[in-house]
């Protein structure tokens, strides 16, 4: 990987002098050593016009697999620029699961001309999985997978996979199914090279079966596949009876998209699945005005505390100059804490049982962290602000009121950044949404408080 992204932009360049000497010969050797994803990557970096006749160079296998792993965009202008038999041999090349995302990614007129072409068996089936929900284990199984019967012989089972391996995704494991395709257990090819030829498929397979159902949550596959390091996991109905089958890069593409999905609603953005380069201005001014309004909106609580306090402002002016202090320091310690239990949440390391612990916790680490920045801070308001720049309102008073406030606002701001995740995932919510944003907008308010509260208590002629 490395080192072929040391060599891209010289890659792109040879392409394209290539492409315009007509030497299509040479240009097909130097992509056929290359892995699909690579060239894929060269076809999104030249010119859009290069990009069909660089498909066509290669063959039919390669770029099936090339075309897999193009963008929707340069996959629905290849689609508009294949012939009736081009299209059919890709789509005759492709996986069932691949497919079905090329499908799902698709305007209607592209996908009608995509089903009119596939053969009548992923037609149907194709449309079997596009019935599931979107975010269902169901969407993104394939139904291609070698099953067995437990009276088959070591040997009968090496016949049918030789005989069925070309056309489904993977080989190294192989499910075993009863009369009524009930799932009864699996056996991996490792299984089958070890035993005799004459052995039955019961003697050696696993009845230890960790499988998802249809409607399964793909976010919970995920979070199976990386508890059990597998590598294909079975999908079954209600009744037990296999369906098909999801295998690791299908669900390495759920992590990303979860991943990034999380990452974006942490950051008070709608969700988007195009990428960054790739979204136009009006889309992403879309996504991401609602969140700035909302939040604007709940801003203006601050505005009005610090309304109120007005006087106390004005009696002590020298307040105001660590307001951004307490509500930074605040927002960044709830920060810290709502991502940790965040995550706990999506790896299930944690429940909402778990609350009162999780809260003991990070209140304890609040009080740590809180004790040590109210120190430090405190030396440099009297050395820095004091000393340092000769302000005669820094006393050792003022200093002392914004480092308390400062520890309480640390044990505050830790104590809702680590609950309000929990709470979320209780009521349903994601815990992502109510991140980062929302959480620096409560302790800001609470920070603010904390801080008149103590000034107006301690220092004479505030209150």
């Amino acid at each position: 990987m490395a080192d072929f992204e040391s060599r891209r932009e010289k890659m792109i360049n040879i392409i394209g002098d290539l492409l315009k000497r007509k030497q299509y010969a040479q240009l097909r050797g130097l992509l056929l050593p290359l892995e699909p994803a690579d060239v894929a990557q060269l076809m999104e970096d030249i010119e859009e016009t290069g990009i069909p006749l660089i498909f066509r160079l290669l063959p039919k296998e390669d770029a099936a697999e090339v075309f897999v792993e193009l963008s929707p965009e340069h996959q629905e202008e290849l689609i508009r620029s294949f012939s009736n038999t081009e299209l059919k041999e890709v789509l005759d090349e492709l996986y069932l699961d691949d497919a079905v995302d090329i499908v799902e990614e698709m305007p209607a007129n592209v996908v009608k001309r995509i089903l009119a072409h596939s053969d009548p068996e992923m037609r149907k089936s194709i449309n079997e999985i596009l019935k599931y929900p979107e975010d269902s284990a169901g969407s993104i199984m394939t139904t291609e997978f070698i099953d067995l019967k437990g009276d088959m012989t070591v040997e009968d089972c090496f016949k049918r996979i030789r005989r069925n391996a070309a056309d489904v995704e993977t080989i190294s494991v192989c499910f075993v199914l009863d009369r009524d395709r009930r799932l009864r257990g699996y056996v991996t090819i490792r299984d089958l090279f070890l035993a005799a030829y004459e052995d039955e498929v019961r003697e050696i397979m696993d009845t230890n079966i960790v499988s998802v159902t249809t409607l399964e949550d793909q976010e919970s596959v995920a979070q199976k596949f990386s508890k059990y390091d597998f590598l294909t996991m079975p999908v079954v109905d209600g009744e037990d009876r296999l369906v098909g089958i999801i295998t690791v890069d299908d669900v390495m593409d759920v992590m990303q998209a979860e991943a990034t999905e999380d990452i974006e609603k942490m950051a008070a953005m709608l969700p988007s699945d195009k990428p960054y380069l790739r979204t136009g201005v009006f889309e992403t001014w879309r996504s991401r005005i609602p969140w700035l309004l909302l939040l604007m909106i709940s801003g203006t609580f601050t505005s009005l505390i610090i309304t109120k306090f007005e006087n106390a402002l004005m009696a002590c002016a020298v307040l105001s100059a660590f307001i951004p202090v307490l509500t930074d320091t605040g927002g960044n310690a709830g920060s810290q804490a709502s991502v940790a239990v965040i995550r706990s949440l999506s790896l299930q390391e944690v429940h909402f049982s778990d609350i009162a612990k999780v809260i003991w916790k990070e209140i304890r680490v609040a009080v740590f962290c809180g004790l040590t920045l109210a120190a430090a801070n405190f030396v440099k308001l009297l050395l820095v602000d004091g000393m340092l720049f000769q302000n005669p309102n820094v006393t050792p008073l003022v200093a002392f009121v914004v480092c308390v406030a400062l520890a309480c606002t640390v044990v505050t701001a830790k104590t809702v950044g680590c609950t309000l995740p929990l709470l979320a995932d209780k009521v349903g919510l994601d815990p992502a949404v109510v991140a980062s944003p929302f959480i620096t907008t409560i302790v800001d308010v609470l920070a603010l408080l904390i801080y008149f509260g103590f000034a107006t208590m301690l220092i004479p002629g505030v209150g």
